[in-house]
């Protein structure tokens, strides 16, 4: 038996190439983003009013790319990463408050939920993200409408319910849920299968820190808190509730969309030991996939690994991109004459005709070979191939580079006559596939191979 008070060796952090290469990906496409908001609203001043769409453009770059990869940045050096009773936004900022745990499983923990008349949340997905954006706007009722992701341990939450309020989606009672890993204790030693974090969505306006539009939650937690207790135990009497008082001790704060938090920082453990489970409960359990790690989520299950958002949007782009030099291959083809014709004006009208004829196959040869390489990487993006990811990144950012050191020092100007389209794809391919998101996608071969097994199975 090793000695206790003899410290235990730290554990070394592996030095990775790919870990260092994503980290410079990350930094520089969040430089990048604010460049291109700056050249955007440059390109509306210079556009006059009649171009109001730019100033628009210039917001959702601002709000949805620049300020979130900026807060991501900075939350990595200053936010702890370790459990303090609050959850964390996607963009690293810290979100709302911890307020539940609960004991049981997730059977049990569906079937109390349902039975006190709470409605499980769609995912967040492209359409349920329209869904909720039309009956906002509509007003129309949407009770399975999706809760913005909030990380706990490293990863989103497990699932979410909910209970709209009067048919009105902008306002609606919710709670989120994480599974906590396998012998995780909270501070002080309580051992707890779940944690959760439960809000009051009273309006829709924008989020404080990155100007995204949001829910706006109701300033006292402890209200929201107590009223999902109080549901559970109303319509269960198996549903067992202990207190751990001044557990996160009282506080004021903000959570990620700047809205003000006022709790006392008791923390009820709901016990769910004793609830039947229901069929209707057993059913919205989520199906595990091994997810082998050291982190410290390993032991939990997570769900079938999907594309994400940015990885596709990625690929998809380099893939259209590839459209291009595909174009001028076939404006070659239907014109011959005229292309060679061009190109005897553009590099010497003496030339010699042989010699054009060489330089002409050389340039269709070129824009194959281009069509062919976009091509192939933007599959292979869009596959979760990390290779195809990293050189995708790796020409967006010596396009990058290489227009800024060209307005740098021959002051050359990028609006939309030049280049600021192909510029803003560069930028744009870049933050996505150095999120997060995309590179833990890319990065998960053997949790992919997993849930296609899974599936197939």
């Amino acid at each position: 038996m090793a000695d206790p008070a003899i410290p235990s060796p730290r554990r070394r952090r592996r030095w990775s190439v790919n870990a260092l290469l994503d980290n410079v990906f990350f930094v520089v496409a969040g430089a990048a983003s604010v460049w291109l908001a700056s050249l955007v609203l440059t390109q509306g001043f210079s556009t006059g009013w009649a171009q109001i769409w730019f100033y628009l453009l210039f917001w959702l770059i601002v709000a949805y790319i620049a300020l979130p990869r900026l807060h991501r940045i900075l939350t990595d050096i200053y936010v702890p990463n370790y459990f303090i009773g609050r959850t964390r936004t996607s963009d690293g900022l810290l979100g709302d408050p911890v307020n539940l745990a609960l004991l049981g499983d997730e059977a049990q923990l569906h079937s109390a939920m349902i039975r006190a008349g709470w409605t499980r949340a769609d995912d967040l997905t492209v359409r349920s993200a329209g869904r909720i954006v039309a009956s906002t706007l509509l007003r129309r009722s949407y009770d399975e409408a999706p809760v913005s992701p909030l990380m706990l341990f490293g990863r989103n939450q497990d699932f979410a319910y909910q209970q709209e309020v009067a048919g009105n989606p902008a306002k609606r009672h919710h709670v989120r849920f994480w599974r906590c890993p396998d012998g995780w204790l909270l501070p002080g030693g309580h051992r707890v299968d779940w944690l959760a974090a439960g809000t009051y969505d009273r309006a829709v306006g924008f989020s404080l820190f990155t100007l995204q539009i949001t829910h706006k939650i109701e300033e006292n937690t402890d209200i929201e808190r107590d009223h999902i207790v109080a549901t559970l135990t109303e319509a269960d009497p198996a549903v067992a509730v202990e207190v751990l008082e001044d557990f996160a001790t009282g506080y004021h704060s903000r959570n990620g969309g700047g809205d003000q938090i006022v709790t006392d920082g008791d923390l009820p453990v709901i016990d769910l030991a004793r609830v039947a489970t229901s069929q209707e409960g057993a059913a919205q359990v989520t199906l595990p996939v091994p997810t082998p790690g050291t982190d410290a989520t390993a032991g939990t299950p997570d769900k079938r690994v999907r594309r994400p958002a940015p990885t596709t949007f990625g690929g998809v782009v380099v893939i259209l991109e590839s459209v291009t030099p595909l174009l001028t291959l076939i404006g070659a083809w239907l014109d011959w004459g005229g292309f060679r014709d061009a190109l005897v004006v553009e590099i010497d009208q003496e030339s010699d005709p042989q010699t054009v004829q060489v330089v002409l196959w050389i340039l269709l040869g070129v824009f194959a070979a281009f069509f062919v390489v976009e091509l192939t990487l933007g599959i292979l993006v869009l596959a979760g191939s990390n290779i195809a990811r990293i050189a995708v990144m790796s020409v967006s950012v010596l396009v990058i580079v290489q227009a800024a050191v060209a307005a740098i020092t021959t002051g050359a100007v990028i609006d939309l006559a030049t280049n600021l389209v192909s510029l803003s794809l560069s930028i744009l391919i870049l933050v996505a596939l150095s999120s997060q998101r995309s590179r833990d996608y890319a990065r998960r071969p053997r949790e992919r191979k997993a849930s296609r097994i899974a599936v197939t199975a």
